[in-house]
Order: structure tokens, then sequence, then C-alpha cells
């Protein structure tokens, strides 16, 4: 009995140490650290593939370098089962941590969440220079690398943006624009490159 008790508090205490590394922030200073917008090119032709038991449909092939604004992993919903990481991402102004500093960022339900007192830069700046993002990693590399990601480091990522369904008539569709707020205005990315730059 003794022995049970001990392995379980080994346990506990990983998974407490690996919270604690996964939860610390990077700090890059000051000053504007991704200058460029996301970029996304229409797909002419979209050829839908199974992926996980979901039928992937590419809307838009997406790029970007962004600034971790947060990040929040899921495991109990449906969507967990493509996504298992929403990453709030920022990039121009929203890469600047004197101005991030002034921003109270939070992400919970798949939602990104964000409270000022008084606003560093204009509110439609704020909602359209950063973004929460489901992410999908097309592969077990993507994953690893998407594992280790933490906030404050700034990310390339290049992939596409996607509708998913299922045969029981689910469905999640990427929103298409980076001037969109509130529900649906979240990307779902299908990732299939993904690489932490600094």
């Amino acid at each position: 009995m003794k022995l049970v008790k001990w392995l379980l508090l080994i346990v506990l205490a990983v998974v407490a140490v690996k919270q604690w590394q996964h939860n610390q922030e990077v700090s890059l200073g000051p000053g504007v650290k991704v200058a460029q917008a996301p970029v996304q090119k229409p797909i002419s032709q979209a050829v839908p593939f199974e992926f996980e038991d979901y039928q992937i449909t590419p809307l838009a092939n997406f790029s970007l370098q962004a600034k971790v604004l947060g990040r929040e992993d899921y495991n109990i919903d449906r969507e967990s089962e493509l996504s298992p990481t929403d990453l709030a991402l920022g990039w121009q102004k929203m890469s600047d941590e004197s101005v991030l500093a002034e921003i109270d960022i939070t992400q919970t339900r798949r939602w990104y969440y964000w409270r000022v007192e008084q606003f560093p830069i204009p509110r439609h700046d704020i909602e359209t220079q950063s973004a929460n993002m489901h992410l999908i990693p097309a592969d077990s590399q993507v994953a690893n690398v998407l594992k280790k990601v933490k906030k404050g480091q700034i990310i390339a990522l290049e992939g596409q943006l996607i509708q998913a369904k299922a045969a029981d008539g689910w469905s999640w569709r990427s929103s298409m624009t980076r001037d969109d707020t509130g529900a649906h205005a979240c990307e779902v990315v299908y990732v299939t490159s993904l690489s932490v730059i600094e």
C-alpha cells in the first residue's frame, strides 16, 4: 500500500513539474517582434481528405509568424479530438511586450479574452492584430513542437485554414478573416509546419 502511495506522489510531482515548466513565460523585451500580419492565400480547387475520422476540407493556405500571448490545452471537448491546444497569437503592435503589459489576456472554453484599464493602442488594433487559433497538428512532429510552445515565444507556422466534418453531422469551420470578433472568429488551422523562432 505504501508503494502505491509513493508511486502516486511521484506521478503527481512529475505532472506538477511539467505543468510549471509549461506555464513559464518567455520575455523578449519591448518592441514589435513580428512586423507582418498572417498571410492567407486562396485554394483554387480544395481536395477534402480524411484525418482522425474526420473529413478535412482546406479553405485557404495560411502562414504566420506571431508572438504567443497565451495557450490553453484541452482534452475533454469534442474539438480536442482534433485540436489539443489553442494559442492566442499576436503580431505587429500585439507582439510588443510594452503594449501587452497593459492588456490582461485569458483563454477559456476555446475563447480568447482581453481586458484593459486604458487602451495602450486603439481597440481595432488589438482586435485585428491578435487572434485565438485552434491548432490541429498534421503529424507527430508538429504535435511534439506544439507541446513545448510557451507563452511569450515567437513561433512560425504553415498550414491551411480548414473545415472539419464528422459522419454524425458535427462540423467546425475556420474564420476566414482577421477582422472579425466574437463567436466563430477563431481560426481552425491544420498545421503542417511549426517552429519556435525565439
